[in-house]
């Protein structure tokens, strides 16, 4: 049996030899990206959920009114700051609407905070450091809680400690291309990943705080500003 499919050519082979590297890249993320707030939009998809916008704030992390981090809050339809006071209505359609609002798409806020994120890499502000609860796995059987820690990220990559000194893992900038993180992992918390081929660690921020989409982010533009297209630069 014969399957029909829809073939769409982004570059001819002449087309490549003429195109930069980042020109492919941004054909190659055109053609493979999607916008699930788009496509509801275009195609006119009611969501009239009252809690539609509950836990936005754990990727629109940073308010771009105050430019405050871990005050905005998502709660029933809307998104609120709660250091400047601004507040978000999610539509039914999926818009962002506010009086004066700066966005009225999430993906558009999204890309705003890597941008934001990225400013930071570049002057050398960016450092993440939190106390963590932690989960390791080390086969495939279970993963298991095994003590408290603390997690920095900084330019050189990530650095866990804990266990009452007996965890020390290092993981420079190269060592993914992205993070593994997850919104309320297990039901559990928000969740960042770190680890190699011998162990996965997965840490659970205390105390609260949207940092896991900050931190994924960082993570990613650092991979881009280390690699050099050409080669790798060593770690």
């Amino acid at each position: 049996m014969q399957v029909s499919a829809k073939v769409k050519v982004l570059a001819t082979a002449e087309e490549v030899k003429s195109l930069s590297v980042a020109q492919l890249d941004a054909l190659l993320d055109e053609a493979f990206g999607f916008d699930n707030f788009r496509w509801q939009q275009e195609n006119e998809v009611v969501i009239d959920e009252p809690f539609r916008a509950e836990g936005l704030q754990r990727v629109l992390y940073k308010c771009p009114h105050c430019m405050c981090e871990g005050k905005t809050e998502g709660k029933g339809t809307k998104l609120i700051c709660h250091n400047c006071g601004v507040e978000y209505e999610l539509t039914e359609l999926g818009f962002l609407e506010a009086n004066n609002g700066i966005f009225n798409h999430v993906p558009d806020w999204y890309r705003w905070g890597r941008e934001q994120v990225r400013q930071e890499l570049e002057a050398g502000t960016y450092h993440l450091d939190i106390d963590v609860q932690i989960a390791m796995m080390v086969n495939h059987n279970a993963i298991y809680m095994v003590g408290e820690g603390y997690l920095t990220h900084t330019a050189e990559g990530f650095h866990l400690t804990g266990c009452d000194g007996k965890l020390d893992y290092t993981q420079g900038p190269l060592a993914c291309y992205s993070l593994y993180a997850d919104y309320y992992w297990y039901e559990i918390a928000d969740m960042i990943c770190i680890g190699n081929q011998d162990a996965l660690y997965y840490c659970i921020p205390k105390g609260g705080g949207d940092v896991v989409a900050k931190t994924r982010l960082a993570a990613e533009e650092l991979y881009k500003m280390k690699k050099v297209r050409k080669g790798r630069v060593s770690e």
